[in-house]
Order: C-alpha cells, then structure tokens, then sequence
C-alpha cells in the first residue's frame, strides 16, 4: 500500500468516528504522482479516467472495506479526473470524486487535482486571539459573492469578481462599514447558480465560479490581516440530484437513504441518511475541513431544523441520527477548534441549541433568532393606528432573549421569494417616512441584547428584493435618502463596536433593564443596556408619527449627551436634537422627533461644551453651503 493507506483510520471513516476523512480519500499529491482512493463499496469495479492520458481507464485496487486507489506517477497538480464507477446492475457512470479539493467551472462537471497545502498563511496572530466572541462586537455582513458586485462590461462567468479581486473590494468595504464579520453564503461547488450554493456537488471544493482554491484562502487570509473574521455557510441537510455526483454513487443509496420518502428533500435535492456511520464522517470532515485548511473563524448550519426532525416540523419525533451527527460532531469539533463559532439557523427553534452538549444541549454558540425578525418586521408594515395594540410584539423579544445565545438576523431569506426587501415592506405614507421607519428599526435591532447580522443591500435600503443573478444597486447611493442611510448604518456600526454596553454581556438578564414597556398609547419604548463597568446606555424608540415631549426615567442626577439620533439632518431626518441634558431628580427632559430612536450616554460637563461647539461649527459650515449654493442659483 502506498503511504496515504491507513487501515485503522479507514475503518473509523467506515465506522463514523473520523474526522478528517479529506486525509484518507480524494486525489492526494505525493512522491512525484498522485494517490487517488475512493470510498465504493457497492461498486462491482471502479476505474480511474484523467486527462493525462487521454481518458484512457486504469484498473484501481479494492481492499476489503471497499476503498478504491491507486497511484499513478509523474502527474500532478491540474490533472483532469473522474471515477467510472461499475454498478451491480451491469450500468456504469463517470462520477465526480466526492472528496475532490477542486472541480471544473460547470457545466462541466470533472474533478481536478489539486495541491492545498502550499498556501503559506500570514494570519498567526488573528488565530491566537480568535475568540467566540461571547464577551466582544460580533456584527455579520452575510454575502452572496456572485451578486455582491457585477462588472458591468463582462458577460457570464467574467463578470463575477474572483477570490483575488474581492480582497480590495469587498474587504475595503466590510473594514469601512465597521463589520466585525463576512458570512458568505455556501461556497461549496454547486451546478446551478439560482440555487445560491445550496445545493452541493463538492463538499470539499470551493465553487470555481470564483477561481481557484488558494485564492479563497487568500481572501480568508487577508480578512485575519484587516481585523475582519470569515464565517462559512455550510450545508449539512441535503445534496444535489445530479448524476455525476453523490446520489447512487456506486449503484447504492451510499448517501442517501434507500427509502424515497426519507430521501427526497424539501428542496428538490437528496437528504443525507445520518444512520449510515460513513455519512457522519463525511460530513463531520467536511465541516473540519474548512476550519482546518481554510482557517474559518465561524461555521453557520444550514437548515438544522431539517436534521433535528425528520420534515422539519416540531411536531414531528426527532431524527434521532441527525441529533446525534448535531451532537457528536459539535462537541468533537469544539475541542479540535474551542476559538471557532457554531451557528445555528434554526426554524423550528428546537430548545437548548446554544446549551453544551455535556448539559444536554446541541453544542451549538449561537442560534439565529427568527421569532425576532418574523415578528418585528410584522410590526414595522402595521399602519400607526394599530401599533398601539400590537405593542407587545416588539417588547416580547427581550422576554426569552437569554434563553439562548441568539443572532438578530436580516438574512438573504428575509429579502428573497416574494418577501421584498426590508423598508419597501415598511409602511410609511411616503418614502421619507418609510426611511424613518427603517433607522429607527436599524437602531432598534443593533441595541437589542444579542450578537447582530445584516444581509448585503440592507445598508443600502434597497427597495427592489435580491435577486442572485443581478448585483447590487450601488447606484442608490448618488440619492440623498440611500446615501444618508448607509452613512447611518456606518456610524451605528461604530457606535455598536465602541460602546461595551452593547456587546459584553449581552446574555445576561441583568444587562437588559425596561425603563417604559408598556406605553402602547405613544408606541414610545425605552430601556437600558449596562456593561457594569460604569458604561451603561439609555435607548429611547418612537415609533409613532408624532413628537413627544418625554421624561426618560435614568435613575439618578447627572449630564448625558445624544451619541446618536435616528433624526439627525446628516442621516436624512429634521435634525430634533436634545443638548444640554442634566438629569434633574433622575428624569431627562427629551424630544422625541417622529418615527425616531435616539441612544443616551452619561457623560461630563465638559463633554456637553465641546459638543455644543463642535455643533455650533457645523451649523456654520452648513449656513456658508447654503449661502453658496443660493448665490449659485441667483447668478443662474
């Protein structure tokens, strides 16, 4: 056998106890050739078809666990290769190698050799400090890479921006906007471009639509090297029904399971069966793989209500293999990686996502928290006058919000399939309303306890819903409302990653306090977020269509000033401020702008003086534009 061979570890793929199967199987570069091993034990024969050779077939080796190998010489790195699998049923197919590292830009399908290890990494220090953010700013940027950017003058794949070219694009842009993180949507390869990656055919190999696969590790690596950390989404449920791929893969369901109706998927695609042991190594590998060789700082399972019950429903028993594939893989994968997130998108919002499995949980770091954004985003298409009595729709997240380690998420789900995006669902009686509407939603969902997460063209207040073939409309930002806004979003960010209140203890019950809950009449709410360390934040939230003199309760006497105001004239509100706070018998005296939400912060006396002399010079700035620009148009 030649050196990749290793009997103990092939059984513990077999047995699903492996975790690094991608060692054990695929086209591995070694000793002047390549070592291809496949796993087929229902194949009656399997042979090797490359390119180096023309396509001609080469007898592969089977050992009793019925692994496939064989090791051909003087070829390497960009050699071409399928496996023609022989079936017992006297059919045979060329397939894709499951573990293949890399595979041809579709519709061509094949498989090709590909050397993953001599990609030196620069980003030693990132790792040593990597964390799971529990106690620090965890502020996600979810990215489709395919429609993030366009270039206008390409057609087809040209047009897409490749690993490289997104390493002065997109992380420029992240680093600006004040993100802590890119989550980017499944980069695993897929044929079919409309399915946004969710629907696999390579486990092991990033998509090529984007280049090769070093080149994803250079955009991971410079992410580390400019403060910004990568989350994988990966897809654990399903695969694809493609011929070339895993579905009948050596003439039995290898993958998937034998009966149909546990096979199909909700998607169209094929379901993993979680009781054949191999499966569980395969996927659990899979997941380690891109932690280990292409350094992810966060995995994201897709689809987990699908692997805790059978159709998703929690009605339904739980999938007993899916629950342990959740369990086993997550506590083993915790103690390899104790530094990288596990995130949950969970839909049927199983209880003790987020609790260590040790305490019965499912090992999950955080869970995304679709009740909050099902709800809230309910609350914002409501006319005014049914706010009132559907108050407690946006008062009743911070009732369970430490039951788990949630994510507040507006994800590419909440902005695709007929749901539009997320200000053209808010109601307003015109658009500067409905903008409003949506920084005081914004600021409402980044001083809400829990860790946050915004899919690409939220900033940009889109009202057109994402589609994935078509880029983003950046042109919105030559208009004063779309420009104004992302200047919110970015200024908010900061605020998000500056402010300890908002972020270090963000599960504690304590570090939430209600000041005004129940003022249904106004739709005015009010709470505190405290970091115990002196640092506490006062949020105010009108979201009525009119101006409320309030009395914000702060609990003792003081000066405090505005660090942010939904109604600010630079963000595209009236510029209602509130200067010269001084607590008097623990009350502030405040006016609230519509439809707006501001963020209150004790302070010095002194910090109040610089501000307002910092205010008085903008006020003159902007009175020379305006002088300007009027003798501008009386000279016109």
């Amino acid at each position: 056998m030649f050196s990749m061979y290793d009997h103990n570890r092939i059984k513990n793929h077999i047995n699903g106890v492996e975790s690094c199967s991608y060692e054990l199987f695929g086209a591995h570069i070694e000793n002047g050739g390549v070592y291809f091993s496949v796993y087929a034990p229902g194949a009656v024969n399997v042979k090797l078809i490359a390119s180096y050779n023309g396509w001609q077939e080469i007898q592969m080796d089977r050992d009793v666990f019925g692994v496939w190998n064989v090791f051909i010489d003087g070829i390497g790195e960009g050699t071409i290769y399928k496996y023609k699998i022989f079936m017992p049923d006297g059919n045979c197919e060329d397939k894709a190698d499951p573990f293949a590292f890399y595979s041809e830009v579709r519709p061509k399908n094949a498989s090709i050799v590909y050397n993953i290890e001599d990609y030196r990494w620069r980003d030693e220090e990132w790792i040593k400090n990597r964390t799971k953010n529990y106690d620090r700013p965890l502020n996600v940027y979810e990215v489709h890479l395919g429609s993030w950017k366009i270039k206008d003058d390409k057609q087809g794949d040209d047009k897409y921006y490749r690993y490289e070219e997104l390493i002065d694009v997109l992380i420029p842009y992240a680093k600006e906007m004040g993100y802590t993180h890119i989550e980017f949507l499944p980069l695993t390869e897929h044929p079919y471009d409309g399915s946004w990656g969710y629907q696999v055919t390579g486990f092991y190999a990033p998509t090529s639509r984007y280049g090769e696969p070093r080149y994803l590790m250079k955009l991971v690596d410079e992410c580390h090297l400019n403060g910004i950390g990568a989350i994988f989404d990966f897809v654990s449920v399903h695969f694809a029904k493609d011929d070339y791929a895993l579905p009948f893969f050596d003439g039995t369901c290898l993958y998937g399971s034998e009966i149909p109706q546990f096979r199909d998927s909700a998607w169209g695609s094929v379901r993993f069966d979680y009781s054949k042991p191999h499966v569980q190594s395969f996927m659990r590998s899979a997941v380690n793989f891109w932690i280990n060789k292409y350094h992810f700082d966060g995995i994201r399972f897709d689809a987990v209500a699908y692997l805790i019950y059978p159709d998703g429903n929690p009605q339904s028993p739980e999938y007993d293999c899916g629950v342990w594939f959740i369990k086993n893989t997550l506590y083993t994968l915790n103690a390899y990686h104790p530094d990288v997130m596990f995130i949950a998108e969970d839909s049927a919002c199983h209880i003790k996502d987020t609790a260590p499995v040790v305490y019965g949980g499912m090992g999950f770091d955080y869970m995304w928290n679709f009740g909050w954004s099902s709800e809230t985003l309910r609350y914002m298409t409501l006319p005014y006058n049914m706010r009132a009595q559907n108050h407690n729709i946006m008062t009743y997240p911070m009732y369970y919000f430490n039951t788990e380690l949630f994510m507040l998420v507006l994800s590419h789900d909440d902005v695709a399939n007929g749901k539009q995006s997320v200000i053209s669902r808010f109601y307003g009686k015109d658009q500067e309303e409905k903008f409003a509407n949506y920084r005081t939603y914004y600021l409402y969902q980044m001083t809400h306890p829990g860790k946050k997460m915004n899919f690409m063209g939220n900033e940009l207040a889109e009202f057109m819903e994402w589609k994935s073939e078509q880029a983003l409309a950046w042109d919105l930002l030559k208009y004063p409302n779309h420009d104004s806004f992302h200047e919110f979003v970015k200024k908010l960010n900061a605020i998000y990653k500056s402010e300890p209140a908002l972020y270090v203890q963000d599960y504690n019950v304590a570090s939430f306090a209600w000041i005004d809950l129940q003022n249904a009449a106004t739709s005015i709410y009010a709470y505190r977020r405290d970091d115990f360390a002196g640092n506490p934040l006062f949020v105010v939230l009108n979201f009525s269509p009119y101006e409320h003199e309030y009395w914000l309760a702060v609990g003792y006497d003081g000066y405090f000033r505005e660090i942010i105001s939904t109604d600010t004239d630079i963000y595209g509100g009236h510029n209602t401020r509130n200067y010269e706070l001084h607590s008097n018998e623990g009350y502030l005296r405040l006016t609230l702008a519509p439809l707006s939400g501001i963020i209150i912060k004790p302070c010095e006396k002194d910090e109040i003086e610089l501000e307002e002399e910092e205010e008085i010079e903008y006020i003159e700035v902007v009175e020379e534009i305006e002088e300007v620009e009027e003798a501008e148009e009386t000279e016109e």
